[in-house]
């Protein structure tokens, strides 16, 4: 059932929700928690067809916040409030409240949001594209326990992943963590299949994909070794290769979704380690409401510390330095931007090792 509302309020659209809930036949609410998605025109459908399928796993109000840019000076002074509800088919098994918020009142979604959100339930907000550099501090993420984010979507992901880090709060996340749990799950578990001291890592995936540096991240934490971040034409991640005292151990993925684990003295075993779709990494991302603590690690870890680590040059990181180089200035000056670039990294990574705790033990 939809119903479509123009030029309305909070309190209109609250009282068609319970209109349309009576109409088909389900008075009581039985949703767990209140999912906003903040996004454009453009990326809408997508996200509320994931958002949908998602909430088979996790019945829950969502809540679609879409500004609109007036096309005119005129439009731009007057604020209005569209809105269209929809419940039963139309909306998984939860509710579905989508906003279009025009001329001044875009600037305070905040407003417009807070009296939709279910009563003594979580909040997640959910920005599939352009979202906010430090999303705790923004109107909207400062009602959520959970703020997920997506760097894959952004132009300059890896550039972002430093943003998020010296903005980090407890209860950030990102999907391009969440893509890389089944490849965290396998790792460990060959480890402890073995009794080996990891000596160096390879981690192999497409540039600019920031699921690479997060995973290689991670293992240079836990671990504390040394891991070279090396590219490939993808999809996504396609290799991890562990030395080893006791043998190379190598989880190779070359066509995005069965994988190969060697581990030296085993046979080859094949695993399934698909691509999954936003729906299936939104469900696992709902599925906890705490703080990622691993992720926080991993996150503060720092691409320019990998960089470093790797002599400067390595994967994607090292090329949007030199591509914000360049933007710097152009002929002899940009020459100079770059190698001032590139010596910048090491230097914040020397600052960082200094503060380093001692080495961490191998992940279980």
């Amino acid at each position: 059932m939809k119903i479509d509302l123009t030029d309305t309020t909070s309190s209109k659209i609250n009282k068609a929700l319970v209109q349309a809930r009576r109409a088909i036949g389900t008075p009581a609410v039985g949703m767990v928690l209140t999912l906003v998605i903040v996004t454009d025109e453009e990326n809408a459908y997508d996200a509320l067809k994931a958002a949908n399928d998602a909430s088979r796993a996790h019945p829950s109000r969502t809540v679609v916040v879409i500004k609109r840019v007036s096309r005119s000076p005129r439009d731009r002074t007057k604020s209005h409030l569209d809105a269209e509800v929809r419940v039963g088919a139309d909306a998984g098994t939860g509710e579905t409240v989508v906003l279009r918020l025009y001329g001044e009142v875009a600037n305070h979604a905040q407003s417009v949001v807070l009296p939709l959100l279910l009563p003594d339930a979580p909040v997640v907000v959910w920005w599939p594209v352009n979202a906010p550099s430090d999303p705790a501090n923004d109107p909207l993420g400062a009602l959520a326990q959970r703020r997920v984010t997506d760097t894959y979507a952004s132009e300059q992901p890896v550039r972002d992943l430093n943003a998020r880090a010296d903005a980090y709060t407890p209860g950030d996340t990102d999907l391009s963590w969440t893509r890389i749990t089944p490849w965290r799950s396998m790792l460990a578990a060959a480890l402890d299949q073995v009794t080996c001291e990891v000596r160096t890592v390879e981690v192999e995936g497409e540039e600019f994909n920031p699921s690479c540096e997060l995973l290689a991240m991670w293992l240079a934490d836990r671990l504390d070794v040394p891991v070279k971040r090396s590219l490939s034409s993808g999809p996504g991640l396609t290799a991890v290769r562990m030395d080893t005292s006791c043998g190379p151990i190598v989880l190779d993925r070359a066509d995005g979704s069965l994988a190969t684990l060697s581990i030296e003295g085993q046979p080859d075993r094949a695993v399934a380690l698909k691509r999954r779709d936003t729906a299936e990494l939104m469900a696992e991302e709902l599925r906890r409401l705490d703080p990622d603590d691993i992720y926080a690690s991993a996150l503060r870890y720092g691409v320019d510390r990998l960089n470093a680590a790797n002599g400067g040059s390595s994967g994607s990181g090292a090329s949007e330095t030199s591509d914000a180089a360049d933007e710097a200035g152009g002929g002899a000056g940009a020459k100079t931007a770059v190698k001032a670039a590139a010596k910048a990294p090491a230097k914040t990574a020397a600052k960082k090792a200094a503060k380093a705790p001692a080495k961490k033990a191998v992940p279980k």
